[in-house]
């Protein structure tokens, strides 16, 4: 993977990335990754990608026994245990 180095870095924005990192749970490398493709248009929100995988499972070959199956039936059978 490409090594990026930046020569004076301001070290306000750089204790910003460093606090956005903490409250996000993620390194200062991986949130710094999230800030430059958010600049440069290339983020996906939560919501697309959710979208994009509903879709991928759409597409899915899903055999008849598994279409037979009532998941709303199952529930009631398990509640009423």
């Amino acid at each position: 993977m490409p090594l990026l180095q930046v020569r004076d870095f301001p070290a306000d924005i750089y204790e910003e990335i460093s606090f956005e990192a903490k409250r996000e749970n993620r390194t200062i490398a991986q949130q710094t990754i999230v800030l430059i493709k958010k600049g440069l248009g290339e983020e996906v929100s939560l919501k697309e990608q959710r979208q994009r995988l509903l879709e991928e499972i759409m597409k899915r070959d899903v055999p008849e026994t598994a279409k037979a199956i009532d998941p709303v039936k199952l529930i009631r059978e398990d509640r009423d245990r």
